[in-house]
């Protein structure tokens, strides 16, 4: 006997097969994000318990116990010889100047944590820090080296799963102090600043709006200010992160946005490095308008918000400047057109712009400058031609959006880095995930620093399949990002304190007489205790 089958049954059969397939495809697919889902989850849950466990330690840093068990207990990563050295194993890390890692390598201790300070701070004796401040830090935080070696410990058992290496846990903290586990050292001594680096910025300042407007007048040629702001460009760019959005001005007698860009940009590897380049590229040119500089500033973000392709959350305006008014409108006019812009932003779209305002050297403006930021809520910082340092007072910014990311519903506030080349080991794929630290104590909360968990990327090229730089790989990376946007509060005297931290006495606005307590950390009052030396041993110095 012979059966037909109908063509509608043919049908029907082969809908079901490729239902079937497709059925299979998505659930493989739905597999594989799931399992990718709970690494990263691993990863939040991680830096949130590290985060907790600094600010636990942080509340005994004035005990006589912390600071005298502190003297000659922390290894330098320049100088110190570590207990339990060992030669890393290519598949581990490698050393640029190893090329393979086979005939030589790297010297790493699994068992302790490195301490690394900038040299600007390390000017005691035997490259002791000169600031107590960062002696403290120093001190509280040697108090979490032990948990951080049971956390790298589970990390080698968990991460053994994927046939992966766990990667670097550490704390950067607010003053430019460094703790990492596994301990190892630097390549350059003195030259790593984390407070310059994007995981430090990113759990700092949250998603963020961030126009550059720099003077490229002529008088910006004297004394290097040319190069010192152009450093101090680079540096903020490099330290965004694909949560935020990017814009740069230059300006003499006209102003107008570089990099071929007319509004705001998602501030991605390609993206950074495009800006980059444009700023390597500006010349010393022509008179100073700051009405134009500033008129196309916020006319950049005008647009960035309309076509809602910005960050949603705090603007940043950083306007460097080393003259006065020789071009256009005068003063008082460009003061109006600040306050009314910056009152638009907020009457139009709900958005709050803080301008921090920059005066290079002794012939820079300052009433204006000044006027400007304290009409607007925002600060000025003046940078001497000589001592000053652009890049570090730039850093303000972020300061004080930390003061927003504590509360607020923020609490639990984690930043991810675009997928980005190690330096250690050279070549090699990873991305970080970062929490900010904060005394809780007191309001508003104090920002102590961050804490980052660094991760390859070759458990999750495993699992999905995709190369580490794709787009969707990057896609999950910007929702992982994303944050209530941390809402500023300030009283006039906190507002002052931030002022008075980055510029002085000179740089407050004058509205408040009191110590600016809360906003200023409180050095321990039992200063006799405090380390000589910090070091353990600095045998190889």
């Amino acid at each position: 006997m012979t059966y037909k089958l109908f063509p509608s049954l043919l049908l029907a059969a082969s809908s079901l097969l490729a239902y079937s397939h497709r059925s299979l495809a998505d659930a493989a697919s739905d597999d594989k994000e799931n399992e990718v889902k709970s690494i990263l989850q691993r990863m939040e849950t991680d830096v949130l318990a590290f985060r907790d466990e600094m600010e636990r330690v942080y509340s005994a840093r004035c005990e006589t116990k912390t600071l005298t068990e502190c003297a000659e207990s922390n290894f330098n990563d320049c100088s110190s010889m570590f207990p339990s050295q060992q030669c890393a194993k290519a598949d581990e890390l490698i050393f640029s100047a190893c090329r393979d890692g086979e005939t030589c390598n790297a010297l790493w201790d699994k068992t302790l944590s490195t301490v690394s300070i900038p040299a600007a701070l390390a000017q005691g004796p035997l490259d002791n820090p000169n600031d107590n401040e960062v002696i403290e830090s120093a001190c509280y935080s040697r108090l979490a080296e032990q948990y951080m070696i049971d956390k790298y410990k589970t990390d080698e058992e968990y991460w053994a799963k994927y046939n992966v290496q766990p990667s670097w846990t550490y704390f950067g903290a607010h003053n430019g102090l460094f703790r990492r586990i596994p301990a190892i050292h630097q390549e350059e001594c003195g030259q790593y600043d984390p407070r310059r680096r994007p995981w430090f910025v990113a759990a700092s300042s949250g998603p963020k709006d961030v126009v550059l407007v720099i003077d490229v007048s002529g008088s910006m040629e004297d004394y290097g200010r040319m190069d010192i702001a152009k450093e101090a460009a680079i540096t903020i760019v490099e330290t965004l992160t694909v949560a935020d959005r990017v814009a740069v001005v230059s300006f003499s007698s006209r102003a107008a946005q570089i990099g071929g860009f007319n509004s705001l940009i998602r501030a991605t590897n390609e993206n950074k490095e495009r800006l980059i380049k444009a700023i390597k590229n500006l010349d010393a040119n022509e008179a100073t308008n700051f009405y134009d500089a500033f008129n196309t500033a916020f006319n950049a973000l005008d647009k960035t918000i309309r076509s809602e392709s910005t960050s949603g959350c705090n603007i940043a305006i950083l306007f460097m400047t080393d003259g006065q008014i020789s071009e256009g409108p005068g003063a008082n006019e460009v003061i109006k057109l600040v306050n009314d812009r910056t009152g638009q932003l907020s009457a139009t779209f709900d958005r709050n712009a803080t301008l921090f305002t920059f005066s290079l050297g002794q012939q820079a403006d300052h009433a204006v400058t000044k006027s400007i930021a304290c009409s607007t809520n925002g600060i000025w910082t003046p940078v001497d031609d000589f001592t000053g340092d652009l890049v570090t007072a730039m850093s303000s910014y972020y300061k004080l959006f930390a003061l927003g990311l504590g509360e607020g519903g923020n609490e639990d506030f984690t930043a991810w880095v675009e997928p980005y080349e190690f330096t250690n080991p050279a070549g090699k794929m990873g991305t970080t995930v970062s929490a900010p630290v904060y005394d809780r104590s007191v309001k508003p909360p104090l920002f102590l620093g961050v804490v980052a968990v660094d991760s390859y990327m070759d458990a999750l090229e495993q699992v999905l399949g995709e190369d580490a730089t794709s787009s969707t790989t990057m896609q999950r990376f910007v929702m992982l990002s994303t944050a209530i946007c941390p809402k500023l509060e300030l009283t006039e005297c906190e507002l002052d304190a931030l002022r008075f931290l980055g510029g002085g006495e000179e740089a407050t606005c004058g509205v408040c007489n009191s110590t600016y307590t809360g906003i200023i950390p409180e050095t321990c009052s039992f200063q006799s205790d405090l380390p000589n030396n910090l070091w353990h041993n600095t045998d190889s110095k």
